[in-house]
């Protein structure tokens, strides 16, 4: 049974691929994270294909600042992916020709402009179809041909993971007709990072493994302790090794208190990606490297497919990575602030704010309370949160908490109900933990 494309969905596809056939010159704004840089690149590939001319534009967040970017803007055709869920009322209000293919939650209606949104037709946009997916079936829409561009849509859908308790909806969608034309193929996960052992375990935050992470002893005795050769890499392991390796893992995290689904999203299904010879999550990490690292012109050109941008951003990542689990390694040392209703941390030195907070929540935190991340180095402050399914089936929504908290201090938030964002002024930021501890109390109570 194959799934299908609400005919709704495609009608509004249809109508964006028209308006965007009648200019010459598109301008597309997108979000700097591995979704956003690979909608922008699915939509910058499409544009190329049919001999038009763009120029592609990321932002770290929509804002009223960004929003004057957009404004101000000379095309007389926009293409936005990733992001504008929030300001569909003010885009409305533009004269331009906008397109919006984003996944956040609603905020409302268009009434101009055309706007897909997986929301819009029942789909939830958290979990069933990201950025990147939109951009991909806007693409097929344009051209039949462009389904080899499924495989950066994957990079989207590992990016803001959407594949880690199985794919849903539109994604789902993407998989099937990606595995029947040739560009995709699932492969079983495990627990044990890819590539050299002594490498990837050091590097790894995907799990953070307590003592091995960060630790090239930690390591070397780890693999000791599994009679593994140090020299060898995960495709060299016997299934026993591989069994026992695992095993061990799972131990170390059982002991630090994650929960067993938790280490089951680590397990996760891989997707490889065969026109570009590797796994989603691997061209994932890349993008999202040169986004964060303001790379982003070689991000899109990396997911344009651009051999040496790859390259460069594989390099990118592979610092980055270690930067992350450094930083891991010394905020697990000094370990969460607990509030009644969630922890929290101040990432200020390091940045990294959003994925620390993800692997916190995931790895060391209390995992019935969602963890929120700071960071004070720049005026707003800026902040993260992360959440776990079992906090969200007590009645947590941090989409909402998030933006209500952020508002009642005079900053802005939204989001996902399980992810969120927001920013602040920083003589708030005492207010607002105060605040978000009370909604969040609320949100537990009425749900009793």
């Amino acid at each position: 049974m194959e799934t299908e494309v609400p005919s709704k969905l495609l009608t509004t596809l249809s109508h964006a691929a028209d308006i965007v056939r009648g200019h010459d010159f598109i301008q597309i704004y997108s979000h700097y994270d591995a979704d956003g840089v690979s909608a922008a690149s699915i939509i910058a590939q499409t544009l190329l294909r049919e001999g038009k001319e763009f120029r592609a534009t990321l932002f770290t967040t929509l804002n009223d600042y960004n929003m004057d970017i957009i404004r101000s803007t000379k095309a007389d055709c926009i293409i936005i992916t990733d992001l504008g869920a929030s300001y569909i009322d003010q885009l409305d209000a533009m004269k331009q020709d906008i397109v919006v293919l984003d996944h956040h939650t609603i905020i409302s209606e268009a009434q101009r402009i055309c706007y897909a949104n997986p929301h819009l037709y029942g789909i939830d946009g958290m979990t069933s179809g990201c950025g990147a997916t939109m951009a991909l079936l806007f693409s097929v829409t344009m051209n039949e041909r462009n389904w080899d561009l499924v495989q950066v849509a994957f990079a989207g859908i590992a990016g803001d993971r959407q594949h880690i308790n199985g794919l849903s909806g539109l994604n789902t969608y993407l998989l099937e007709q990606g595995k029947k034309r040739g560009f995709v193929e699932e492969m079983p996960g495990s627990l044990i990072p890819a590539g050299d052992l002594m490498t990837q375990l050091f590097l790894t935050t995907d799990p953070y493994i307590r003592g091995v992470s960060g630790n090239e002893a930690g390591v070397a005795k780890l693999l000791d302790d599994a009679g593994i050769d140090r020299g060898k890499s995960y495709m060299d392991l016997t299934d026993d090794e591989r069994r026992k390796l695992s095993s061990l893992i799972a131990v170390r995290l059982t002991q630090q208190g994650m929960l067993e689904q938790s280490m089951n999203e680590i397990a996760r299904n891989r997707y490889y990606l065969k026109g570009l010879g590797m796994d989603a999550e691997y061209l994932s990490s890349v993008l999202n490297s040169c986004g964060r690292s303001g790379f982003g012109g070689m991000g899109i050109s990396a997911g344009m497919g651009d051999r040496k941008s790859i390259e460069l951003g594989a390099n990118l990542m592979k610092d980055s990575d270690k930067d992350l689990v450094l930083n891991m390694v010394e905020l697990d040392r000094k370990g969460l602030n607990q509030r009644k209703h969630f922890q929290w941390f101040d990432s200020s030195d390091s940045g990294f704010t959003g994925m620390l907070c993800g692997i916190s929540m995931q790895c060391i935190g209390d995992p019935n309370k969602p963890t929120i991340g700071m960071n004070r180095s720049k005026e707003p402050v800026n902040l993260s949160s992360r959440g776990m399914w079992c906090q969200l089936d007590k009645g947590i929504d941090l989409a909402v908490a998030m933006r209500e908290a952020c508002n009642t201090v005079g900053g802005d938030g939204g989001g996902h109900r399980i992810a969120a964002g927001g920013s602040i002024p920083s003589e708030k930021v005492e207010e607002f933990l105060d605040v978000l501890d009370g909604i969040l109390e609320k949100q537990l109570s009425s749900s009793m």
